[in-house]
């Protein structure tokens, strides 16, 4: 007799599906400036009537400044100025974030600034329906009050607008993995350098011979460019001396060229202190500007702000204004007024060298002193004592003193 089997029901576990996907709305940025020259010949041009920017593209569409000198709104009878950001090509709902700044032509950063960008709002980006439409101000600031103001210079006004358009889309799960090594461009380039393979210029820095490579020189540098193969070019291509430098300092800057990086500046100088950090950084930031290497020199004016220091802050502060790095002014100008650095300050070499070079900034500093003290007297006791410029009140020379 056979036995029968018994078949028992299994459940079959299926592997679950699911997958995921992100709405991601974020802003595409751009900007534009818009200068207005002659202004008081703009004036009685009409109520409602403008003068308008070149049309600008951010985020796929077309924009445009509008400035009225007599105002937008017949209600207001020219009292005020009025200024307004435009959607200048078509489009529908057009969602934006925009910032207008009126700028400060007196170097004292006081702009006047009206925007969306970096706070909350209840309803969210501006909306413009049409093409046409307008976000901005019809009593933006007014006319007696922009006439006597600093933003108004050599009857010319500068005005910034950023534009921030708002888009959304829908990322899915990537199905693929692929790990990217960081950019070894730089590290090529330097190699390059340091092999010597190929040269065809050399420099001659106080005696010490650097030889380099025209075709890289000219083109990280517009004045390299212009040194080597513009119409102006030397006669000499393949030797030039350099004037008015040191041979470490062009060897960073060559370094800098090649690698896109600063070497260690401890290793460099062969000291370990902040003071030579801070003679390398102020010297290689006068060669950036000389160059034309503006990404050198704002990495040279990062380093020099975060090493303010007594005995280096009033040359700095020199360099600063020489070579217009007006945030690095700002921090010298910082520093040296308050009240436990000024006088120290003031006993320097450096004191004496920014006092004849640059001597105007002096008066920055008397502003700055007055506006740090202007509640301890402090200011108003170094006053009668001894002026920034070495004198006293009737003109005569006195000694600063501590």
């Amino acid at each position: 007799m056979v036995g029968m089997g018994r078949v028992e029901n299994e459940a079959i576990t299926k592997p679950s599906s699911s997958s995921s996907s992100t709405s991601v709305t974020e802003t595409v940025n751009g900007s534009h400036d818009f200068t207005i020259t002659g202004y008081s010949l703009s004036k009685g041009i009409g109520i409602g009537k403008y003068i308008a920017s070149d049309t600008f593209m951010v985020g796929g569409y077309s924009w445009a400044i509008y400035f009225y000198p007599d105002g937008k709104s017949v209600e207001d009878n020219a009292t005020y100025v009025s200024l307004f950001i435009a959607l200048a090509s078509e489009g529908t709902d057009v969602r934006a974030l925009f910032e207008l700044t009126l700028m400060d032509q007196s170097g004292k950063d006081r702009h006047k600034v009206h925007s969306h960008f970096g706070r909350a709002l209840d309803s969210g980006p501006y909306t413009l329906k049409y093409r046409g439409s307008m976000w901005g101000y019809k009593r933006f600031f007014k006319r007696t009050a922009l006439e006597s103001s600093d933003y108004l210079k050599d009857d010319c006004l500068q005005v910034h607008c950023c534009v921030g358009v708002v888009r959304s889309h829908t990322e899915g799960p990537k199905n693929y993995s692929i790990p990217l090594s960081p950019s070894d461009i730089g590290l090529h380039f330097g190699q390059l350098l340091e092999s010597g393979k190929d040269t065809d210029v050399n420099f001659d820095v106080n005696g010490e011979i650097f030889a380099a490579h025209k075709l890289v020189l000219a083109a990280r540098s517009p004045v390299f460019r212009a040194q080597l193969f513009g119409p102006m070019k030397d006669q000499n291509t393949e030797h030039i001396k350099v004037e008015d430098m040191e041979a470490p300092v062009f060897k960073t800057l060559l370094h800098f060229i090649y690698w896109d990086v600063l070497p260690d500046m401890e290793e460099l100088t062969g000291l370990n202190s902040k003071w030579a950090s801070t003679l390398m950084s102020q010297h290689l930031l006068a060669a950036a500007d000389r160059y034309g290497l503006d990404r050198l020199r704002l990495l040279c004016e990062a380093n020099l702000c975060e090493e303010v220091a007594i005995n280096t802050v009033a040359t700095t502060l020199a360099l600063a204004e020489q070579h217009h790095c007006f945030q690095l002014k700002s921090v010298c100008l910082k520093f040296v007024a308050m009240p436990e650095n000024l006088r120290a300050v003031m006993q320097t070499d450096g004191f004496d060298y920014l006092r004849e070079s640059c001597p105007h900034v002096l008066t920055e500093l008397l502003e700055y002193v007055a506006r740090v003290n202007e509640h301890s007297g402090i200011a108003c006791k170094l006053g009668n004592e001894v002026i920034l410029d070495g004198g006293d009140f009737n003109g005569r020379r006195v000694k600063q003193r501590l």
